[in-house]
């Protein structure tokens, strides 16, 4: 994200900008100044560029988008003036189908097939992301966030960074005052990271290291209101965990996938004083909803015919008779069925509560 500084001469930056071409960059949405500061002042602008904590209306060039072809179909694009990217409906060209118009356009494709354009989430980004490694999904993603007590202006350190998927969440969460303590072990992962951080226009809110959370920790003390793991080796970092979270107490989650790191990471979790400690295992069961016709048969007008007949079961000339008094119809009703494949198990999330003792 590119930043100009306000001098007495006029607007330093990459270019000669002017008052005059500030002030309407910044009417335009291109440029903005710092909460507070004035014109005739020493202030800070930034270009406005696209966010994952912040709806933009108009893509630009250098967003990144998702392209929608449906909801199995989706990818995420770098929009570049000049470019182009192919799906199976055509071409589409960045300068003239995406730069400039609004999110969730329908934009019309060189083969007449039409896409929608939207606006990244975190959500979107988990279901599109490159993977460099295993993610955390919506499912275990939601009740991280609410168990953890997470808000606004909330303090996180997390480890491992991995591809990125709950990084996205927690920042999103904590936005605008809170931020994210990152760290990565593994170097490349942790570049990029950072890399993405900065193309979604995020950087301010996260800080991301690259270390053994094991062996050197999350490199702050006593500032963190909650602390995810995310690592083989958990029951390891949770004396870090403990000295990374507030003198006053904190929340802390670690995702395993086998319950035998469950087990050493609880142990380790009692030695260090933690409280209130439990483990659970989200299972996500979708149902389809589809509309189902039966044929029903009118018993109870069958069985009223037959008291007013005189119907004898006994005679053998009536046996069938039953049957063919039956009034068969024809009824559509709404019925959820489950998904004949779902998904299985993912980890076990276990939280517990740094003691104040």
């Amino acid at each position: 994200m590119l930043r100009w500084d306000w001098g007495h001469d006029g607007l330093r930056g990459t270019g000669a900008l002017t008052e005059l071409w500030a002030w309407r960059a910044e009417r335009n949405g291109y440029l903005r100044r710092a909460a507070g500061a004035r014109w005739q002042s020493p202030a800070k602008y930034k270009i406005v560029t696209m966010s994952f904590v912040e709806y933009g209306d108009t893509i630009k060039d250098g967003d990144t988008a998702i392209v929608f072809l449906g909801h199995e179909s989706m990818f995420p694009v770098k929009v570049q003036h000049g470019s182009v990217t192919q799906t199976k409906y055509g071409v589409i060209r960045h300068s003239t189908d995406l730069i400039g118009k609004k999110y969730g356009s329908k934009v019309t494709c060189s083969k007449g097939g039409w896409v929608f354009i939207l606006h990244p989430t975190p959500e979107l980004w988990t279901m599109n992301l490159p993977h460099r490694t295993q993610i955390l999904y919506s499912t275990d993603i939601s009740i991280i966030t609410m168990m953890l007590e997470l808000k606004p202006g909330s303090i996180v350190c997390e480890s491992g960074t991995g591809s990125g998927s709950l990084s996205h969440a927690l920042i999103r969460t904590v936005a605008p005052t809170g931020h994210l303590y990152t760290v990565e072990f593994h170097q490349q992962r942790a570049e990029k990271a950072r890399e993405e951080f900065r193309e979604h226009g995020v950087e301010h809110l996260v800080t991301v290291t690259n270390q053994d959370v094991c062996k050197n920790g999350f490199g702050v003390s006593n500032i963190a209101d909650a602390v995810f793991l995310d690592i083989p080796s958990p029951w390891e970092a949770i004396g870090h965990a403990k000295s990374a979270l507030k003198a006053e107490g904190g929340r802390i989650c670690s995702f395993s996938p086998c319950i035998e790191q469950v087990q050493r990471t609880c142990l380790a979790m009692e030695e260090y004083g933690f409280t209130e400690i439990n483990t659970l295992e989200i299972l996500l069961r979708v149902y389809n909803v589809r509309t189902v016709s039966l044929q029903i048969p009118d018993l109870g007008k069958a069985a009223e015919d037959n008291s007013s007949t005189g119907f004898d079961s006994s005679n053998p000339s009536h046996q069938e008779s039953p049957c063919a008094n039956l009034q068969q119809g024809t009824v559509q009703f709404k019925s959820g069925v489950p998904l004949r494949e779902v998904v299985g198990h993912t980890g076990y999330l276990t939280f517990a509560t740094k003691s104040l003792v």
